[in-house]
């Protein structure tokens, strides 16, 4: 049966997480951070089909080594507890081929991240079935949080937005700093740009359902939301929750 799974979360210090970990174990590799001075090695791990990195016009091909892209985001943020990167985990279709389902990740990774100015490292997986169960083909993809300058340096996530009086100036505190609001720089963090998401990547799929005649469909609305009274599947295999544990994700 199709199943619908996309979930999103953030690779975040706070959390006990590193990008360049969570970036190896997803592409099967070994990799070193600079930022920690320590090696992720996983290059024994299983059901790894393929790994790539997609990049904007605007930047740096140096960033299509994943190494460097990576320990650049680590080095970047200099906060203990920095926020580093968004993690998606998408189901691929078991009713289309292998070649399909990587088509289809690659265009909507395209569209939806990379032409918006994000950074895509995308892992394809296709791990052994657990206990006799159904395959389980999916595919995970870590983008970068901060936008790029036209020059391909790092941008803000945020800019400061002051408060102004009613003649146009800006406003101190009690302490003689201006005041201000912090405004991010992109909408990529809002709830209704996920849902966006979320919608596409059904749409996407359905698209591909239809033209090959198949009578299936997903939808990314919650069973709540479908007004249907089942329970929700877990998607994840017990190998990915023992790596979510230790702060891999």
């Amino acid at each position: 049966m199709a199943l619908y799974h996309f979930s999103i979360a953030q690779i975040k210090r706070s959390a006990g997480q590193s990008a360049i970990a969570s970036a190896a174990y997803r592409a099967g590799e070994r990799l070193y951070s600079s930022y920690y001075g320590e090696v992720s090695d996983y290059t024994k791990k299983g059901g790894v089909i393929a790994s790539e990195i997609m990049l904007p016009p605007h930047a740096p091909e140096i960033y299509l080594d994943r190494a460097t892209l990576w320990n650049a985001v680590e080095n970047c943020e200099k906060h203990p507890k920095a926020q580093l990167a968004y993690s998606f985990d998408i189901a691929m279709q078991n009713e289309l081929t292998l070649e399909e389902n990587m088509e289809l990740a690659r265009k909507f990774v395209q569209e939806q991240f990379v032409a918006k100015g994000m950074i895509a490292d995308l892992a394809f997986h296709s791990p052994e079935k657990e206990d006799g169960g159904i395959p389980n083909p999916h595919f995970h993809v870590m983008t970068t949080m901060r936008p790029l300058n036209p020059d391909g340096t790092w941008g803000q996530k945020q800019r400061r937005e002051y408060l102004l009086d009613e003649d146009g100036n800006r406003i101190r505190d009690k302490n003689g700093d201006y005041m201000f609001n912090a405004v991010h720089t992109t909408d990529w963090h809002e709830p209704e740009t996920l849902e966006h998401w979320r919608e596409q990547w059904a749409a996407a799929v359905n698209t591909k359902f239809e033209e090959k005649g198949l009578d299936v469909r997903i939808d990314h609305r919650s069973y709540v939301r479908q007004g249907l009274d089942l329970i929700p599947t877990v998607h994840e295999g017990a190998n990915v929750r023992q790596m979510e544990a230790k702060g891999i994700r």
